[in-house]
């Protein structure tokens, strides 16, 4: 089989434990990218979507951000569509220079994406292997454990604490072998923030060689300290970037890996070709605002803290969440719930096996969590 491997790259492969008959599961993850149906991004989302889904249904089921994208974006999308025909690298180039400015970066410390799915898939498949785990919180994002899984790498699931932070001593001692260990901070689904204090512990007290995986999607939500000075520092630290929360451009695709180039050298072979142009003008344009993350942040912490009143006036139990979704626990199994919401024509997400009993809902607009709110009312009666 020709995997389209240089030598070096075959050679890494075997010493990370690969056998030449499982090289054929590294080929399917080169040939797909980010669209491998197996653990993508879409395919996760589409847990929580159903076919013939009403035109006036609520949709809080997969994070997004229903402002869409901000004006300048919708302008620069509108601009560039005409040229469209043109693969224009120089906006990618563009795109690439600005985020490395506003984060502090040398631009050869940022690698651009249409998305974050890709890199995080990818980097699974330049740090892991059957030698080499996976390492994430429990309950966590599916995507990077389920591309470990593909390719052979053991996952090592590690419990939140009981402040549903990520236990970052017990992930450190999870594998001295580890490949990756991988943080969503705020994480995805409580919604919850890992403490600076914790992040900072686990750089330098990860196991020799391992790479720490910082998924930062969420956290121009949390109005957090963001990871980019670990890079900056050339700790053995890879973030990733999008743009589909916040900036609401899930639909548009962009976003960025930033890290020390050595270790971006090793997540970037498994990707080619030009970035969707309409994605690369409207991040940069949404870079560009001033605005459009302060309004935002605060337009989504207000919807947030009237539906948490909501819940506390009614004694039903959620996760603290300082993000745009949280997790609720509806006494029960979570699919009853989500069945009996969907009667109601209100669509949430979905259940995660650690936690049977809770649903993850994301915040939508304030008139989309009104109708929530009396639909949930009424299927817990």
């Amino acid at each position: 089989m020709n995997l389209c491997l240089t030598d070096e790259q075959k050679k890494d492969f075997l010493k990370r434990g690969f056998t030449r008959r499982n090289l054929g599961r590294v080929a399917a993850v080169m040939a797909a990218g980010a669209s491998l149906p197996f653990y993508n991004e879409s395919a996760l989302a589409q847990l929580s979507a159903v076919r013939g889904m009403p035109p006036d249904a609520v949709k809080i089921n997969a994070n997004e951000n229903p402002l869409g994208p901000c004006p300048e974006a919708l302008e620069a999308i509108h601009k560039v569509a005409a040229n469209g025909g043109r693969y224009l690298y120089e906006e990618t180039f563009g795109f690439t220079e600005l985020l490395a400015e506003q984060e502090g970066l040398k631009p050869t410390y940022v690698q651009p994406y249409a998305g974050s799915s890709a890199p995080l898939h990818q980097a699974v498949l330049g740090f892991c292997s059957p030698t080499k785990s996976f390492v994430t919180g429990d309950p966590g994002y599916e995507a990077g454990e389920r591309a470990a899984q593909f390719i052979g790498a053991k996952v090592n699931r590690v419990p939140l604490t009981k402040t549903y932070a990520h236990d970052v001593k017990a992930m450190a001692a999870a594998d001295p072998n580890a490949g990756l260990i991988y943080l969503c901070n705020p994480n995805n689904p409580t919604g919850t923030l890992t403490p600076r204090a914790d992040v900072e512990w686990l750089v330098e007290n990860k196991p020799k060689g391992s790479v720490l995986l910082l998924d930062e999607a969420y956290i121009h939500i949390a109005g957090a300290q963001m990871g980019s000075d670990f890079v900056a520092k050339d700790k053995d630290v890879i973030i990733l970037r999008t743009f589909s929360k916040i900036y609401g451009m899930a639909g548009i695709r962009a976003g960025a890996a930033l890290g020390r180039p050595d270790l971006l050298k090793k997540v970037t072979p498994w990707s080619a070709g030009a970035l969707p142009v309409t994605g690369m003008v409207a991040a940069t344009a949404s870079l560009k605002s001033k605005t459009v993350v302060p309004e935002r942040r605060k337009i989504i912490a207000n919807v947030r803290e009237d539906v948490f009143s909501f819940m506390d006036k009614h004694n039903f139990k959620y996760v603290p969440s300082v993000s745009n979704k949280f997790m609720v626990d509806v006494k029960r199994p979570g699919g009853e719930i989500i069945s009996a919401l969907q009667k109601e024509k209100v669509y949430i997400g979905r259940v995660w096996p650690s936690w049977p009993t809770y649903v993850r809902v994301s915040v939508g607009t304030q008139d989309e969590m009104n109708k929530f709110k009396s639909a949930f009312l009424k299927v817990m009666a």
